[in-house]
């Protein structure tokens, strides 16, 4: 049954990590990555968000949160979802993002990146692990109870564990989606200002549609 149980949290995950702000958000953060970078900020997001899942979680075993308070959360994730989007169409109309082909070994690459100079910096690592934990406040109520009826007592670190693996198997699938679209649409400066329109405006309708 304890196998069962945690069969069911994994299932949970999943179905957790196929919120249209999730995706967006990894979508927003790893549009024009190379493939390694994209699979480290897709796991850095999915660390950020389960670490702060589990430690809302087990402040709301323990300590009386009003509904009020909590519904904070939700307006947290919406308004980064919305002020990334918004972000992302500034800098594409401001024509701050860049691309430029390289040729290494006889190999092409292209490097794109925001602003005016080219940066190797580790910012957008960092960002996607501290946006993942801001949006993990919004799901805690609906992890905390589901899983809580599922084993019947507390929330445990192994419970989280396998949440946090259902949540990285679909991130990480995803993340192979904006590989292919990195890949394979990103070949010039008007390719990439349409793909970086259409991310900011979903972004923008989801985190507005959120805070509705």
């Amino acid at each position: 049954m304890e196998n069962l149980g945690l069969l069911f949290v994994f299932w949970y995950g999943i179905l957790h990590a196929f919120g249209p702000d999730h995706l967006t958000a990894i979508a927003d953060f790893s549009i024009g990555k190379n493939k390694k970078k994209t699979m480290i900020i897709t796991v850095l997001f999915a660390v950020g968000h389960g670490l702060t899942l589990f430690i809302f979680a087990k402040i709301l075993e323990s300590y009386h949160i009003s509904e009020n308070i909590l519904g904070f959360g939700d307006v947290i994730s919406s308004s980064v979802i919305l002020a990334m989007g918004v972000y992302l169409l500034y800098m594409v109309y401001s024509d701050q993002i860049q691309l430029k082909k390289h040729v290494h070994n006889g190999k092409e690459h292209l490097h794109i990146w925001f602003g005016k100079e080219h940066s190797h910096g580790n910012g957008d690592k960092a960002s996607a692990f501290t946006v993942g934990a801001l949006m993990g406040i919004g799901g805690v109520r609906g992890m905390l109870v589901t899983l809580g009826l599922i084993e019947g007592n507390s929330l445990d670190l192994v419970m989280v564990l396998v949440f946090g693996l259902g949540v990285m198997t679909v991130f990480v699938s995803f993340g192979t989606v904006i590989l292919y679209i990195n890949k394979n649409l990103l070949n010039s400066k008007q390719n990439l200002r349409r793909v970086f329109t259409t991310a900011g405006l979903i972004s923008v309708v989801v985190g507005s549609s959120m805070l509705v």
